[in-house]
């Protein structure tokens, strides 16, 4: 009888303090506690949104509107959805919503000291060297060793006059062959490429769902992680012994080259450990934004043959027959593929959430109704049910990239448009992204026509943590003439 009190004031203990709903407050915003789909108490609400979270924003915005707050046991998130209510969440700095807080699991992938477990002085010169690295003039030497890498991958994978290729896994290789090539340099790309991209696996596989909630959970996954991040430490810190031993051997436009050369303000240099952090950081940005929305680009322009018709017209007219290299002021002219890009990053973006943690308490105001938001509360905005709203895109489930073009312009409302975030944490690398997927589909396009295996999209990967497409992704490609 002492043992069954003990385990009943045991679980009751667990319940108080790590599972029970945490209450807002009188002025806090709506409070999901039924769920619909999973009428059960108190864990229902948590099984739909574990189930598809997707779904479950899309259900709470009909039914509670642009501000509401689903408890996730002790967690409270509070979701912000339409333009309106997302100025809060881009405008607000980090000493009142923290970037760094929710994606601090993300030290197990990057390592000590880089990006979001850096100090904030630190973290500035790092997002200062990135910027600088990313800047439209360096994306002029970028655009050849894009085509380069493109022409030489197509050339070796694609060589019979007809085919039929995994497009989504094809881009995905040409995403890090090329991201490789132009961030960490032609040293890298030539003679330890085959090294990166094996140990890039092994550290993407490391990222779960678990790493969210406990990122050094003792799993196979994460051990392979771990091991693959001290493997790519000495693998980069022998690239960057052997640079400084004979510095001419490199030209200088990588971006491995400008983090080799950063000091922080105390005048110390990078070590070779956050160098390492830092190529990582980007590489995996990049490669999961470039490659899912290249993917999805040419997917909707080959299902949307009117679109395609004119995006080949686009070319045909920008770039010269006579002329093999793509030039960086060729790229610039695409506008129709440009908002091509666009279109398929509203509809189908990378992720389906981005998150802040409330420091102080702070108050909203939406369609004139005030909300105080909680100290500790997770903050999310979700680009993938904020862009869907015919409120402010209209026809938001058919692919139309005119929506970005005069007279329509329906990304210029503040704060609609989500595809590369906003705000002071906007992605920095959308540009590098922009240059990097429209050659690789310019050159794509100039050599191949290609059909879509399927006459049916592939489904949206919404419970996935990157967004890709899910389902058959197999084109027919005929070489030109």
């Amino acid at each position: 009888m002492e043992l069954y009190i003990w385990i009943c004031f045991g679980l009751i203990a667990v319940w108080w303090f790590f599972l029970r709903p945490r209450k807002g407050g009188k002025d806090a915003p709506p409070l999901v506690t039924e769920s619909s789909v999973v009428p059960l108490p108190f864990i229902g609400v948590v099984s739909e949104f574990l189930k598809s979270p997707n779904d479950m924003m899309r259900r709470c915005y009909n039914d509670y509107g642009k501000v509401f707050t689903i408890p996730i046991f002790h967690r409270r998130m509070t979701f912000l959805i339409g333009p309106e209510a997302q100025q809060l969440f881009f405008k607000a700095n980090d000493d009142i919503l923290s970037q760094d807080e929710p994606y601090h699991f993300m030290q197990s992938v990057f390592g000590p000291n880089v990006v979001y477990d850096a100090p904030k002085r630190k973290r500035q010169v790092q997002f200062q060297t990135m910027a600088n690295g990313l800047r439209t003039s360096r994306m002029k030497t970028y655009v050849a060793k894009i085509q380069k890498e493109t022409l030489q991958y197509i050339g070796e994978k694609w060589n019979k006059k007809t085919g039929t290729v995994d497009l989504y896994k094809a881009l995905s290789e040409l995403t890090i062959l090329t991201a490789s090539r132009c961030l960490h340099g032609d040293d890298v790309r030539e003679h330890m490429f085959a090294d990166l991209h094996s140990l890039y696996h092994d550290l993407d596989e490391g990222l779960t769902p678990l790493t969210v909630l406990w990122s050094t959970a003792p799993t196979p996954e994460h051990r392979r992680r771990d091991k693959a991040r001290k493997e790519l430490v000495k693998l980069f810190g022998k690239v960057i012994k052997e640079r400084r031993e004979h510095p001419e051997r490199n030209d200088g436009s990588d971006i491995l080259s400008l983090f080799m050369d950063m000091k922080y303000k105390d005048g110390k240099p990078a070590t070779d450990e956050e160098v390492t952090g830092l190529l990582i950081a980007l590489l995996f940005a990049g490669q999961h934004t470039s490659c899912t929305t290249s993917t999805w680009t040419m997917l909707l322009l080959l299902h949307n043959p009117a679109v395609l018709d004119r995006v080949l017209q686009e070319q045909e007219k920008i770039l010269d027959p006579r002329k093999e290299t793509l030039e960086l002021e060729d790229i610039q002219q695409m506008e129709l593929l440009h908002n091509s890009m666009r279109e398929a990053l509203r509809m189908c973006p990378t992720f389906i959430m981005l998150l802040r943690k409330v420091m102080k308490e702070t108050r909203i105001t939406v369609d004139n109704k005030t909300f105080t938001i909680p100290k500790d509360d997770i903050v999310v905005v979700s680009p993938t049910v904020s862009m869907r709203l015919e409120s402010t895109f209209k026809n938001a489930d058919q692919f139309e990239p005119d929506r970005f073009a005069a007279p329509r312009e329906e990304h210029k409302q503040p704060y609609a448009y989500l595809g590369f975030g906003g705000g002071m944490h906007s992605c920095m690398g959308q540009v590098f992204a922009f240059v990097q997927v429209k050659t690789i589909l310019s050159v794509i396009l100039k050599h191949y026509t290609l059909t879509p295996e399927s006459s049916k999209l592939p489904s949206i990967g919404y419970n996935d943590m990157v967004v890709g497409p899910r389902g058959n992704c197999n084109v027919q490609y005929e070489k030109k003439l």
